[in-house]
């Protein structure tokens, strides 16, 4: 990670000494809601989501974290000792560091850049809300769905999930997502197929995401 070379050399003898890796497969539970938070969290390689569930239970995402991000609200159970209000999973596969958190916060006493991550972590985290809840309540499905495919495509202009993920991302049922993926496919935005999507048109699928009338049900 980028910022260690930030640390001051006692610093990061400290940090590379403690840290403790962890590995997990796409779709594991990294944390449940609940759990007791040990420590500082930095995703090392891969992807995680922190998500929530409404009452129907529904999922909601709350931010994503990729390689280098920490986690804001673990730091804030770790310094407020509070559990986890929260679930994380692996978004594929992906390896953790965690950081105990006595050393964490003897670190962020006295060094710049564990202070300064901690503060981007926590402005990083905000943004991802604010846009969750922009796509939420401003974007009708289908504007919300071509949006998590422009966003979450590979460079290969494939999104590698199955539509049951992406119902969980976007906040509907993997029937609804359905058919919206026949319609995008009819109008040949796309191409769907077992656990994936081809996109054979984004600027038609940006087309769908700004025209703001939308044609999909909420």
């Amino acid at each position: 990670m980028e910022f260690i070379e930030n640390l001051s050399e006692t610093g990061r003898h400290i940090f590379t000494q403690h840290l403790i890796r962890k590995s997990f497969a796409k779709g594991d539970a990294v944390i449940d809601k609940g759990d007791s938070v040990s420590g500082a969290y930095f995703v090392l390689s891969g992807a995680l989501r922190v998500f929530t569930l409404s009452p129907d239970g529904k999922e909601a995402t709350l931010y994503r974290m990729a390689v280098g991000d920490t986690c804001v609200l673990a730091l804030n159970s770790l310094f407020n000792d509070i559990l986890y209000p929260a679930w994380v999973e692996a978004k594929e596969d992906t390896t953790i560091g965690v950081l105990p958190g006595v050393v964490y916060r003897q670190l962020f006493s006295g060094e710049a850049a564990v202070q300064d991550i901690t503060m981007r972590a926590l402005s990083s985290a905000v943004f991802g809300l604010m846009t969750e809840l922009e796509v939420r309540h401003a974007y009708t499905l289908d504007q919300r769905l071509a949006s998590y495919l422009l966003t979450r495509a590979k460079s290969d202009g494939v999104v590698y999930n199955t539509q049951q993920e992406i119902a969980s991302e976007i906040g509907t049922s993997r029937e609804v997502v359905g058919r919206l993926m026949v319609q995008f496919s009819y109008r040949n935005l796309i191409e769907s197929g077992r656990g994936r999507v081809i996109l054979l048109d984004k600027p038609g699928l940006n087309a769908v995401v700004n025209y703001r009338s939308g044609t999909g049900g909420k």
